[in-house]
This record gives C-alpha cells, structure tokens and sequence, in this order.
C-alpha cells in the first residue's frame, strides 16, 4: 500500500492514533519524514495539545466510535497504538478503533502490540489483551501487519540518577535475557509496516539484540560513568518494592514484566531487519549516543 507513482493517481493517506502519546508522536515523525506532511494524519483524543507536528490532528478518543469514524473518513491505513486502559477495557476500544475503521473505509489497519508472557505472571491478562486485539484484527477483513514491540529501553536510561544513587538495578529479573528496544526503532518499522504491502498478514517482534540486566548496568555505566550493578530480587520482593511505590495496579505490572523477563518471554531474536533492510540499532550505539 505504497503512495501511487502513476500520474494522476490519489496519493495514499496514512493515519496514526495518539500521536500525543510517545510512541504515536515517534510514528507520525517517522512517517512524515517518509511520506510529508500532506499525506499522514495524526488522531489524538486532545488533538489541541498536539501543536508542532506540522500535519493535521483529528479527534481520536477510542471510548468514542462516532468520533473515530468521522476522523477516520478518507484515510486508506492506519496504525492503532495499543491504549493503556485496563485490559477488560482495552479490547473493547481497540474493537472501536478497528469497527470505525471499516465503516470508514480503511483498507488497513497495523497495530502496536507487545510481547510478554501470555501466563503466570501479573502482566499477563495485558498481554492476552494484546492477543485479543491482534485476532479481532486478523478477523477484520482488512489488510493488516502486528508488531509485538519489545521492552522501551528509555526508561531505564531515564532512571540512572536514581541507579547512582542507590548504587543499583534490582529486580526479579535474574539472568533473564530482555528483547529491548527504542521508541525511535519501533518508529522506523512501524512506518514500514503501514507502508509496505509486502509486509501484509505478518506478525513481527521488533527488538534489539536481547541483553541481561548485568549488561544494562555496563551499557549504563560506560555512558553515565556510573558504578552500578545488579542485584536479583525475589518476585514477591521486587512486586512489593514496586506497589509501595507505584501503587496497587502498576506496582504488580512492573513485577510481571521482569517475571517474564526472567522466563524469558523477552529473549528473542526479532524481526527487526526482515521489516527494515537493516539490523536494530545496536547497544554499543544507542548508548555511545548517550556517552556523557
């Protein structure tokens, strides 16, 4: 579903959902700088916050159907970001992302889906939510493409003032090894995979080289000239440790997350050059870029 070359052919217009969030903001960049401007519509659900990305922003609040389907007129592919509700709550409004999509007239629909576990641990009822929305979306009659992204790296450089001062990464990680990734990464596949036709009715993970958290902790201290190191935890310590700070529903997430890492539901090669043409950014690189 590339842009037509032919003269006098309607250009393809692409859409991208919460384009206010980070990863839907990373997209529209990426696809614009592909594409341009006049050819990729954002979809935010406060399309008013989203002033500087120089393209058009519609309403896009997936808990409104209506809504989707007035903004979703005159697009040809879209890519749905998974939202962040609960999960019971999620498979029904990406259910109205997809229903608006074909009573508008998409004729494809890409979404951003994760990997993880799909059992025993507590991030799991979100991934099978996942799962739930990447076969509501095979059953669409639409042409499609998943992504199942890895873990975002960014956090984790995001929290090095607080790895130096406590001296330490702990978690319930162990010797998992984690699938991490890049906002900026996922942007360049994404934009593919909206683009590309030859990418259709595939399901892609899209990750880095899988790394452990004692080799995080060196990526982190070569850029930040840090002295940290890892610790293993328990899962209920680590589960405990990350309730008492981010609350009841986050806390046991974050803990399910690393649980998966340390069953290594993380630790896979990826498909990042089958989309790309290239390998991933690699850690020495994404994080020389950090070197301080």
């Amino acid at each position: 579903m590339q842009s037509p070359t032919k003269e006098g052919a309607r250009a393809m217009t692409y859409a991208i959902t919460a384009v206010s969030g980070q990863l839907g903001r990373e997209i529209a960049l990426k696809s614009i700088d592909k594409l341009g401007v006049k050819d990729v519509v954002g979809l935010a659900r406060t399309p008013h916050h989203v002033k500087d990305l120089g393209i058009k922003v519609r309403p896009g609040d997936y808990d409104k159907p209506e809504e989707l389907r007035a903004s979703l007129q005159g697009i040809d592919a879209l890519v749905l970001v998974s939202g962040m509700a609960a999960p019971e709550d999620r498979i029904q409004q990406h259910r109205n992302v997809i229903e608006s999509a074909k009573a508008a007239g998409v004729r494809k629909i890409v979404y951003t889906s994760i990997q993880g576990p799909d059992k025993n641990t507590a991030f799991s009822s979100i991934v099978q939510s996942n799962r739930q929305t990447e076969a509501d979306i095979r059953a669409s009659g639409l042409d499609w493409a998943i992504g199942r992204n890895g873990i975002y790296i960014e956090p984790d450089v995001e929290y090095i003032d607080r790895y130096r001062a406590k001296g330490e990464i702990a978690n319930s990680a162990g010797d998992g090894k984690c699938g991490y990734t890049t906002r900026s990464e996922l942007a360049h596949a994404y934009t593919a995979l909206v683009t590309q036709d030859d990418l259709n009715s595939r399901t892609v993970d899209l990750n880095g080289t899988p790394i452990t958290q004692e080799q995080l902790a060196e990526y982190l201290n070569a850029a930040f000239g840090a002295n940290i190191t890892y610790r293993e935890m328990s899962s209920a310590d680590f589960v405990a440790d990350r309730t008492a700070e981010l609350g009841e529903f986050i806390g046991p997430i974050i803990g399910g997350i690393y649980d998966g890492v340390r069953l290594g539901a993380y630790d896979r090669p990826g498909d990042f050059e089958f989309v790309k043409g290239r390998s991933h950014q690699s850690w020495d690189a994404y994080f020389h870029t950090l070197s301080h």
